[in-house]
């Protein structure tokens, strides 16, 4: 198999904080939501049916198992989970933290606003104690 490269705007937008069986785990630079992007580390892959049919179920399950982490982290009044890559192709997954009468509730968070980076403690404080559920 040929080596999985991370796409540049995903390695400059977000951290890795742990690599499960299929994918790395990224926190988003962007501190306006918690904000978590699953990337699988699989070569020239673009959308979900690229993946082998095994790939898509462990696919789901690791979005499953960040979703649940990123709820009992934030206590999120919603989480949103999508597949979107018309920026970026590389195959990615967003999982993001929702509350009511946030920055732009109840709209979609693309394309809203500036970033807002976190500073290194807010990232650090938020990468330990998502590390932390997601053993």
């Amino acid at each position: 198999m040929e080596p999985y490269a991370l796409d540049e705007r995903l390695a400059s937008d977000s951290q890795s904080l742990a690599h499960l069986e299929l994918c790395d785990v990224r926190l988003a630079r962007d501190s306006r939501w918690p904000w978590v992007i699953l990337v699988p580390r699989r070569p020239d892959v673009s959308e979900i049916f690229d993946l082998s049919e095994e790939e898509q179920s462990l696919l789901a399950q690791e979005q499953v198992h960040v979703a649940k982490a990123l709820k009992a982290m934030t206590g999120a009044d919603k989480i949103n989970i999508a597949a979107i890559g018309n920026v970026v192709r590389q195959l990615h997954v967003h999982v993001v933290a929702r509350f009511e009468g946030d920055e732009n509730w109840p709209r979609p968070i693309w394309g809203h606003g500036t970033p807002v980076p976190h500073t290194d403690e807010t990232f650090n404080q938020m990468a330990n104690k998502l590390r932390g559920l997601l053993q």
